[in-house]
């Protein structure tokens, strides 16, 4: 399209004297369409005159810009995009990516964004930023807008104020504030309020949030592309204003909601009005019924008089029954006390019978001990000497063995002496006396051997003897932690479901247990429902000291509390189904259920620094407070969580008041002269941390797994090595008796050498008397032999016996001690039970002086009110002889009395002024008629408001329907000048408007959603749609940016000739368009004026992200 060449206002050589030639240029051009223009008929109120800018998004100085009465075209090149880039290039996130795309250095958005912003809009609505702020130019503190409207003719507002314009200047700070001067045709400031400007854009009819008013491109975008057809449907309602008219009709609604609410209250207020009213008519009354009055007071007086008596004897009544009940209690308190007292003297009696047991045992014990003494030193001395004469007998025995055998040897030799009569050769000597040599040397050698084999058989003897007191140790320490492993695997498994449900840390079957007394309790079998386990109903406030007050209450935290002894015996009866017999059951406390927690300040204990188990713990219930304080007494419990500060505090020094004991955090009991060590060493029923204890215990179960099987493997290597010493042993034994066996062989060889004599040199004779002697050794040694196996068996029996003794009194001190371990653990249970009932007895000594005291006050006080009493009825004798019987209560009667005598004593004050109670009535009866007058006034008026809100309801439903059809119109018609078609529905009910457009020819093409459109053709719709919408609705100016921007030639002839010929029509209406086109082609009109926009300068086309010189910028240029 060839476009004609225009003369810009400013020059390219110099940047800033552009402006002041363009404003003079408009000046001029303005002063000749006034001169020419005076036979048109132009808008007189509400038009932009003049726009003027300073120090406004990237413009140090823009305008004034004079626009003409009617059409308006603001032309100009768009910003720099070489600069966008390099903005873009230089940004550093996100939110300046979105600053740069928003604030595009352009003068016609600037002009655009202005006009709304100036006129009091928001600066969301501009699509150019959302806050003030970002107007300001980079490096300036402060922007300024200035906009004239014209204000001429009738319509004007406050012409004599303002005169032919008003003059609107904004300034906005560089902090997003902004401050308004509105300023008269003289300059003169009129006021700097926004309701001001508020009410001359109302005036004037001027929306700049309305799309009719102001439509900038990035709306018209937004309003095509949306797919949402209940937002076009809310942008017409706004367009033509019935958004506006369906909120009025909403507010009005209100109000009549709010009138409704003040009639309600007006209606209200008649009731007391009224009331009033007959009390003014009652005392005008009553001026004649004075009389009467003071008899019915006559009368009132000796009722009184009687039912004061009445109301005595029914208080002595009550306190004649309630003193009845507190005998009937004491008495129960007396029947609980000797209960109470006889459980002490069986709990006292059993801890006396164990601590008796106990005694026996242990002075049975200690009176065995010298006898065990003795008689194991006994058994070592009778073992000694058996074996020393078990020896001696060996060695005997081997002696006659040896003379046995010299002697058969010397019968032998005898005979072959008396039968040879040759003798022997001296070869056979020498023979003889060498073998005697060599067999000497090989005993030697064996008794080196023997020796040798004895010290091993001795080594070994002391290593398997060793290994197996090792053996057994280790089996000892391994059935140790076989016990501590299942104790821990059970306590595991108890924590593992307690993660699911934290009561069966306090037993297995306690859930259940719990369930059934809940439904016993709904079927009424329990008086109260029992409480428990008491674990599960207190809190710890310091997790720490959980061990140590766990080892305070013991068995207590999984004990039940009952209110008396017929719930005791259901609850029993419960327990049986879920305890085996012979299995232990929770304790069952019996106590009267209390709802408040005793006061135990006189006798609880105190220490600045340390808790008692009563202040450590949270307990919700009073009933568990209580049990815990009757049966452990944790009032006077401290919990010290130092081992050595509590040996301090407790047996260092005096204990602190009322404190009987102390508990450390590892479970300690401190008295102050004894120290118990806890055998717990972690908390099993009050810790909070679960997972923590599951892992703890988690490892303990590897550690003791693993020490297990380090101990089994280490009990087969000693059994291995004793199996393997003992076959060394039996191996050196029999190589022991082998070389015994060859010594004595070659002992007798060398003998019988030795004896062997030549026949020349022997004598029979000497042999024979030899061989006697041997036979007299042999018959004493057998003698001796005989005497010291007799010796032996009789030591033997000895030993035997001492064994037998010392066995016997070992295994019955090993049964007292067996017998003396579960007697422990029932004397210290017995010992808390006696605590418990000796704290059960003050308990019931306390509450039955308590009792006492209460008791012993109420015939206190029913003494004085039988003396009350008969002062009472002489008084009413005196008032009225004979008694009266009186259905009333004193008080009432006494209300009754005064207000009669009020009345009385006001008719005798305004007895005579009859003028002033006669005035008084007729105000209180003219202010309810007048109140009653205006709430029916307001009744018709909802009723009217009502008839009218319908009617305009209607008429509302009526001017929609009437503008929904002319949109359709206008916009077909529009449509029609390149032969489209299209089609608007309108849903009202839904609120919802769909619009398809048919470019071309109706019979060929089909209807398609505008977002379908070419760019062109999309362009073209929305300027026919917004002209239809100029066509139904009414605004002083209207502004189009860039109604052309996708536009080809042909339609843009077509739009702007649609525009152009409604602008003709509509001469009273100021048209500004915003295009980027030249607009050359435009036919010449005094009705037209171009206002063209120099390029914006190089310096503020990029945005500031980062600093960049002039010098830099041309050089990127």
């Amino acid at each position: 399209m060839a476009k004609r060449k225009e003369e810009n206002f400013s020059s390219p050589k110099n940047a800033k004297r552009p402006r002041q030639e363009e404003l003079e240029d408009f000046d001029k051009d303005g002063d000749e369409d006034e001169c020419k223009g005076t036979t048109l008929t132009a808008a007189e109120v509400g038009i932009i005159e003049s726009i003027h800018l300073k120090n406004f998004m990237c413009h140090s100085m823009l305008g004034p810009f004079k626009f003409g009465s009617n059409v308006n075209f603001v032309v100009g090149n768009n910003g720099s995009w070489s600069a966008v880039v390099r903005s873009w290039l230089n940004a550093t996130s996100a939110s300046q990516v979105q600053a740069i795309l928003l604030f595009q250095p352009c003068g016609k958005s600037a002009v655009l964004t202005a006009l709304i912003v100036g006129l009091g809009g928001r600066a969301v609505a501009t699509n150019r930023g959302s806050s003030l702020k970002g107007f300001v130019k980079d490096g300036q503190n402060s922007a300024d807008i200035s906009i004239t409207l014209r204000n001429r003719g009738d319509d004007a507002f406050k012409a004599s104020v303002y005169g032919n314009s008003i003059l609107i200047q904004q300034h906005i700070s560089i902090d997003g504030s902004r401050s308004y001067k509105l300023k008269s045709a003289t300059g003169s400031v009129v006021s700097t309020r926004k309701e001001e400007l508020i009410a001359i854009l109302d005036h004037f009819n001027i929306q700049v949030d309305n799309p009719v008013s102001v439509l900038t491109q990035e709306m018209s975008k937004q309003f095509l592309q949306s797919k949402n057809e209940g937002d076009k449907y809310k942008f017409f309602m706004k367009a033509t204003q019935l958004e506006q008219m369906k909120e009025d009709y909403s507010y009005i609604m209100e109000t009549k909601e709010r009138t409704k609410e003040q009639i309600h209250q007006g209606e209200e207020r008649l009731t007391e009005l009224k009331r009033q009213c007959v009390e003014k008519e009652e005392r005008f009354q009553s001026i004649a019924g004075l009389s009467t009055m003071k008899t019915n007071l006559e009368s009132l007086k000796h009722e009184m008089a009687w039912a004061v008596v009445n109301e005595i004897e029914k208080q002595l009544n009550a306190i004649r029954d309630n003193i009845k009940i507190g005998e009937d209690r004491a008495a129960r308190l007396d029947r609980k006390m000797e209960e109470q007292q006889v459980r002490l003297n069986e709990a006292e009696q059993k801890y006396k019978d164990i601590q008796d047991k106990l005694e026996k045992i242990s002075e049975e014990t200690n009176a065995r001990a010298p006898e065990c003494m003795a008689l194991k030193a006994d058994v070592v001395a009778k073992k000694r000497a058996y074996n020393e004469a078990e020896v001696l007998y060996n060695r005997s025995l081997n002696e006659y063995k040896a003379l046995k055998k010299d002697d058969e040897q010397l019968c032998k030799r005898i005979e072959e002496l008396k039968k040879s009569t040759d003798q022997s050769l001296e070869p056979e000597r020498l023979e003889r006396q060498k073998k005697i040599s060599w067999l000497k040397e090989r005993v030697k050698a064996f008794q080196n051997q023997e020796n040798s084999v004895n010290q091993e058989i001795e080594q070994f003897q002391q290593a398997i003897e060793k290994d197996k007191e090792e053996h057994g140790k280790i089996k000892r320490e391994e059935l140790d932690v076989k016990h501590a492993l299942s104790y821990n695997q059970r306590q595991l498994k108890e924590l593992k479901d307690s993660k699911t449900d934290r009561l069966k840390r306090f037993g297995p079957n306690v859930p259940a247990l719990l369930e059934a007394i809940d439904a016993a309790y709904r079927q009424g079998h329990f008086t109260y429902k029992p409480v428990g386990p008491l674990g599960a109903c207190i809190h710890l406030r310091d997790p720490e000291l959980a061990l140590a007050i766990e080892s305070c209450l013991k068995g207590l935290l999984q004990a039940y509390c009952c209110h008396n002894h017929a719930d005791e015996r259901v609850l029993q009866a419960l327990m049986k189904r879920f305890y085996l017999p012979g299995t232990s059951r929770p304790p069952i406390i019996v106590s009267e259920f209390r709802n408040e927690i005793y006061d135990v300040r006189h006798r609880a204990a105190y220490h600045p620094d340390f808790p008692t188990v009563l202040t450590a713990l949270e307990i919700d219930n009073a009933v568990v407070a209580n049990s815990l304080i009757d049966m452990r007494g944790i009032e006077t419990v401290l919990l010290i969580k130092n081992n050595s500060v509590a040996r301090a505090v407790m047996q260092s020094q005096k204990p602190p008041k009322n404190c009987r004991e102390a508990f450390t955090a590892d479970g300690d009991q401190v008295f102050a002269g004894r120290y118990y060590s806890s055998e717990n060493t972690r908390p099993k029923f009050l810790s909070r941390d679960v997972d923590s204890e599951i892992s703890d215990l988690e490892n303990e179960v590897e550690n003791k797994t693993a020490q297990i099987l380090n101990l089994q493997q280490h009990l087969s290597a000693l059994e291995k090595d004793i199996k393997h010493n003992e076959e060394l042993l039996k191996r050196c034994q029999l190589h022991y008796k082998e070389l015994k066996m060859k010594i004595r062989k070659n002992i007798s060889e060398i003998r019988e050498l030795e004896n062997i004599e030549e026949h020349q040199s022997v004598d029979i004779a000497t042999l024979e008397d030899e061989a006697q002697e041997n036979k007299s050794k042999m018959k004493m040694v057998e003698e001796h032999m005989e005497q010291q196996k007799d010796n032996m068996e009789h030591l033997k029996s000895l030993k035997i016996e001492a064994e037998n003794k010392y066995d016997a009194i070992k295994f019955k001190i090993n049964q007292l001690s067996e017998l003396a371990d579960p007697l422990k653990d029932e004397l210290n249970l017995a010992d808390s039970e006696v605590d418990n009932q000796k704290r059960g007895k003050r308990h019931y000594e306390e509450k039955q002086k308590e009792h006492l005291d209460t008791l012993n006050k109420k015939k206190r006080e029913l003494d004085m009110k039988e003396k009350e009493l008969e002062e009472k009825m002489s008084q009413a004798r005196q008032i009225c002889p004979e008694r009266i019987e009186v259905e009333k209560s004193a008080s009432i009667l006494d209300k009754e009395i005064n207000r009669l005598r009020q009345k009385i004593q006001a008719e005798h004050a305004s007895h005579g002024d009859r003028e002033e109670i006669m005035r008084q009535y007729q105000e209180a009866r003219e202010t309810y008629l007048d109140l009653d007058s205006k709430v029916r006034t307001l009744k018709k008026f909802i009723k009217l408001l009502g008839e009218i809100m319908e009617h305009r309801f209607k008429t509302y439903q009526q001017f929609r329907r009437c503008l929904t059809l002319r949109c359709k119109l206008y916009f077909d018609n529009l449509l029609s000048q390149r032969a489209y078609c299209g089609k608007m529905n309108f849903d009202h009910k839904n609120e919802t408007l769909s619009i398809s457009v048919q470019p071309g020819e109706g019979n060929k093409a089909a209807f398609s959603d505008m977002r379908a459109l070419s760019g062109g053709e999309r362009s073209f719709s929305t300027v026919c749609f917004i002209l239809s919408l100029w066509s139904i609705a009414e605004s002083p100016f209207r502004c189009l940016d860039e109604f052309d921007v996708y536009m080809d030639m042909v339609n843009r002839r077509i739009a702007m000739d649609l525009i152009l010929k409604m602008a003709d029509s509509q001469r009273f209406r100021q048209f500004i368009l915003l295009t980027p086109q030249s607009m050359s082609s435009l036919p010449s009109s005094k009705l037209i004026r171009i206002l063209r926009m120099s390029d914006p300068e190089r310096g503020q086309t990029t945005l500031p992200f980062r600093p960049v010189t002039q010098e830099e910028d041309d050089d990127q240029s």
